[in-house]
């Protein structure tokens, strides 16, 4: 049977560590979920920052960004595309 999870093992300073627990303890929660909720966290902040970067070279381009017409037109246009190679 496969596992439904991964385990990972960290390293924590001890300070550090106690607060983790602390911080699970306080808000009813095992340090499991407290990680998983910590990288939810980290990635959403990550792709944001992404994005933002991606627009700020975007203007940097005098590209002003796509309009909804202009995304479904390429949007067909890709599927046509792929569906011509078929």
């Amino acid at each position: 049977m496969e596992r439904t999870s991964r385990q990972f093992t960290i390293s924590l300073p001890p300070d550090m560590a106690e607060q983790v627990v602390a911080a699970a303890k306080a808000e009813s929660r095992t340090v499991s979920e407290l990680f998983r909720e910590a990288f939810r966290t980290y990635r959403l902040q990550r792709i944001q920052t992404l994005l933002k970067m991606s627009e700020a070279e975007g203007r940097r381009r005098k590209h002003h960004g796509y309009k909804q017409d202009d995304v479904e037109r390429l949007i067909h246009e890709a599927r046509a595309e792929n569906g011509s190679r078929r």
